[in-house]
């Protein structure tokens, strides 16, 4: 028999309201099995509500809610969250202070013999073999959250749902520990939503990533597709850093800017245009920081404005004889002075370019 393929959760043109403003609008959502699956966007643009929908905190104004074949909500349906199988990690953890660590993680689970053999193996999943005994107090924030993944995962839910999971700890264990609760679900199966507005943690993490703003999903894709071919503005120019610069069409798979010709790998298209733009037609090009590259040897020169130390990186922003304004990253022993003038060139294969606004 081969394995079952259909989704674990569907949104269906769900929609969500308060009072007079909508949080979202029109959202379509399938997941696989096994599919761990970002929500990302800026503050406010309703991807912590769409996980509440989905945990069943909050009623849907239209649409519906599936997980697996049943309707979990709809405007004339709403099971409550306790019967939905679906776990959850909150941003703070949640974790019972009265309650030592393998209590914690069992307390989901009623039958006392299963709570015992689950919990061994979480904890040691989790990498917490040798704490069982010990109180949420004399956990450091890395492993408090591990013990609430595996406080999530003991119950065996359909679905696991994780809010902010890493934005109480610090900058430099997120994406660590974004990597290996990666690699705790697909060990176990575990299909899971996310919500984060840190694109790190969602590149780390997610096999896929919806992009929203304004309450609508922008684009749900991998995040190379994201990066490489956005398909509007706002995404191109929310995930990763760059800049748009105004360029000539030259033919179907050329262009010119300032810092000279763009020759594209696959036919110059523009996202959401009618038609490919016509020789001499003026777009908006992106450039990536890694598009510009750093090149002594360059006749192309730019003065440093701003430079930002990213330990083996440093990130440039620099302005262009005409006054063009390009990011460009280079190797930190390339250290530059700010009002210093550099040489540049272009290393660019896939062209991502708009209509001009």
């Amino acid at each position: 028999m081969s394995p079952r393929t259909d989704p674990v959760l569907t949104l269906r043109d769900l929609s969500h309201r308060y009072a007079t403003r909508d949080t979202f609008a029109g959202l379509d959502l399938a997941l696989a099995p096994g599919t761990i699956c970002c929500l990302l966007g800026p503050s406010g643009c309703g991807k912590t509500t769409v996980l509440r929908c989905i945990a069943g905190f909050e009623r849907v104004s239209a649409g519906e809610i599936r997980i697996d074949d049943a309707v979990v909500s709809s405007r004339a349906a709403h099971l409550a969250p306790e019967r939905r199988r679906v776990g959850m990690v909150f941003q703070d953890y949640a974790l019972f202070p009265h309650l030592n660590v393998e209590r914690n993680v069992g307390f989901g689970v009623r039958d006392a013999a299963v709570a015992r053999e689950r919990v061994a193996r979480l904890l040691e999943m989790v990498g917490l073999a040798g704490a069982s005994e010990r109180f949420a107090h004399e956990l450091s924030g890395g492993q408090q959250q591990r013990v609430a993944l595996a406080r999530a995962l003991a119950p065996q839910p359909r679905l696991l749902l994780l809010d902010e999971p890493f934005s109480n700890l610090d900058v430099d264990l997120r994406e660590q520990l974004a990597v290996e609760v990666r690699a705790i679900l697909k060990a176990t199966g575990t299909t899971a939503v996310f919500v984060t507005h840190d694109q790190n943690e969602a590149f780390a993490m997610a096999d896929e990533i919806a992009v929203m703003n304004d309450g609508r999903i922008q684009q749900l894709d991998s995040a190379y597709n994201l990066y490489h071919r956005p398909v509007n503005r706002f995404v191109a120019d929310f995930i990763g850093q760059g800049v748009f610069v105004e360029a000539t069409v030259l033919d179907a798979q050329r262009l010119r800017i300032e810092l000279g010709e763009v020759r594209s790998s696959t036919p110059i298209v523009l996202p959401g245009a009618a038609a490919p733009p016509a020789p001499g037609s003026r777009v908006d090009v992106l450039l990536r920081p890694d598009d510009v590259v750093h090149d002594d040897a360059s006749p192309i020169q730019a003065c440093v404005q701003q430079r930002a130390f990213r330990g083996a990186e440093i990130l440039y922003t620099l302005r262009t004889d005409g006054g063009a304004r390009v990011l460009s990253m280079v190797p930190s022993h390339h250290n530059h002075r700010l009002g210093e003038r550099i040489g540049i060139r272009l290393d660019m294969d896939h062209v991502i370019a708009f209509e001009r606004t």
